[in-house]
């Protein structure tokens, strides 16, 4: 029996929203369904956030770091950073060694913030209110605050972070989750619409149950496959 041999089967929003409608038992008749769509669509993707570590968000980066200078700017999508470290020298003679995070309190009752030398310690300010793709006068940055400044310009903080997943789009875009994430996105895009819909509230007890269940399934593949190895934390002076 001949199969198709293609593997690139996605939603684009269009879709997406039919199908999410046709489960909550109604259709997507007109513009403004395809508006509201979004919106609940957008909306959720931040909930997903908060939902725990979304992998395919996960990006690595660096900031080299300048003698004298304590605070940097982290990318304006930044959710959090994971892990990070203080990389010293190149190719052979590259050592990464352990920054720890600290704080804000912490880092506030340091009774010399202006003692210079290889960075020890970070503290991460998370806080932005930004919703484009730059910030203005009045909406800052993620920033690092890296203590003892540095005292040369040989250290580069390498970093692994968690970024925003992307906004919905247009009618035409497909969405920034991988594959495995599709039957989910639409349960819960049926769930989030029939909140809305009066002719669909007698559903929302099945289609939470059916977002909740898909979710629990994706966010399970998801998770990193290495074994976990306990060991000492270590800090090298």
């Amino acid at each position: 029996m001949a199969t198709t041999a293609t593997t690139t089967f996605n939603l684009d929003l269009n879709s997406l929203c039919e199908e999410a409608f046709e489960r909550a038992g109604s259709e997507m008749r007109s513009g403004y369904d395809l508006k509201t769509a979004r919106r609940s669509l957008n909306i959720m993707l931040i909930n997903w956030v908060n939902r725990g570590i979304n992998m395919w968000t996960v990006e690595q980066s660096s900031i080299p770091l300048v003698a004298g200078t304590a605070t940097y700017n982290l990318p304006l999508d930044t959710v959090d950073l994971l892990d990070h470290v203080v990389r010293t020298g190149s190719t052979t003679t590259q050592v990464d060694i352990n920054i720890s995070r600290i704080s804000v309190s912490t880092y506030a009752n340091i009774p010399n913030k202006n003692a210079t030398g290889r960075p020890l310690q970070v503290y991460i300010d998370r806080q932005s209110g930004a919703t484009g793709p730059t910030p203005t006068s009045t909406v800052a940055y993620p920033t690092i605050t890296v203590w003892p400044v540095p005292d040369n310009a040989t250290y580069t903080f390498q970093y692994w972070r968690l970024r925003r997943i992307q906004d919905a789009g247009t009618g035409v875009n497909t969405q920034d989750v991988p594959y495995r994430f599709l039957p989910a996105l639409v349960a819960g895009l049926a769930y989030y619409l029939s909140m809305k819909l009066p002719e669909a509230m007698a559903r929302i007890p099945m289609l939470k149950a059916d977002y909740e269940e898909e979710f629990a399934l994706a966010a399970e593949e998801d998770r990193e496959k290495a074994p976990i190895r306990m060991v000492p934390r270590m800090q090298f002076i």
